[in-house]
């Protein structure tokens, strides 16, 4: 389970090593994806640490929707995990938010895992091989994610960590080879009151050495990015 473990995973990891020089102080966005493997007593028996550098169209039309409707008068298009398509911006649709009459939310669904890969994650809606949650041949126990409450600033650093762990109950060793975090998003139409919703992937990582994991084991996967000033 994620708990006081996370708290030693990160400090032992310095999660990331590379966010902030000694001698200089440039300002940068990082992003790192560690995961650790852990044997059914809690040991630790494998370490893995690579950059992240994948954006998807999703993650980059949500964060530019303006700026790309001005320049092209027309509105982003997201893709869902079902390749549903929804259209976004503010002359479109508004992202939703809990409110007093209806739950209309929007958060991290999952840091999904799968044995596949693609060679344009830019593209890419899906995972394209995901694994299950679940204890079958093949699948892994999802535990819910652990989601930040806020943004830690530590000198000229400002930094935020997602983590999930995964239990392999299924009798037989998993490869994971591509990692990807999904947002669960309700969009609104102010004029039609239509909501439409869906997971939405925002990030995809291939790994450059895919992680086996045997059966009993545990491993848990964590997001940092970070800001430097």
């Amino acid at each position: 389970m994620v708990g006081s473990k996370v708290d030693y995973d990160i400090n032992d990891l310095y999660i990331p090593k590379d966010g902030k020089r000694d001698n200089d102080y440039k300002k940068s966005f990082n992003a790192t994806l560690t995961i650790i493997v852990r044997d059914k007593d809690g040991k630790v028996i494998k370490r893995y640490k690579q950059k992240s550098h994948s954006p998807t169209a999703n993650f980059i039309g949500l964060m530019l929707p303006t700026t790309y409707y001005n320049e092209v008068k027309q509105c982003w298009t997201i893709t869902n995990t079902s390749n549903t398509t929804f259209s976004y911006n503010y002359n479109c649709t508004w992202i939703m938010y809990p409110n007093n009459k209806n739950n209309y939310t929007t958060y991290i669904e999952n840091i999904m895992v799968g044995s596949g890969s693609q060679s344009n994650p830019y593209n890419a809606y899906n995972l394209a091989s995901p694994i299950a949650n679940g204890s079958g041949t093949g699948q892994l126990i999802y535990v819910p994610p652990n989601i930040p409450t806020g943004i830690t600033i530590n000198g000229n650093q400002a930094y935020f960590i997602v983590s999930q762990s995964y239990n392999n109950q299924s009798g037989g060793t998993i490869t994971i080879s591509e990692v990807g975090i999904i947002l669960y998003l309700q969009l609104g139409n102010p004029s039609t009151l239509t909501v439409y919703s869906g997971n939405v992937l925002t990030w995809y990582d291939v790994l450059s050495s895919p992680i086996s994991v045997g059966s009993g084991q545990q491993v848990i996967i964590y997001y940092t990015f970070s800001v430097n000033a």
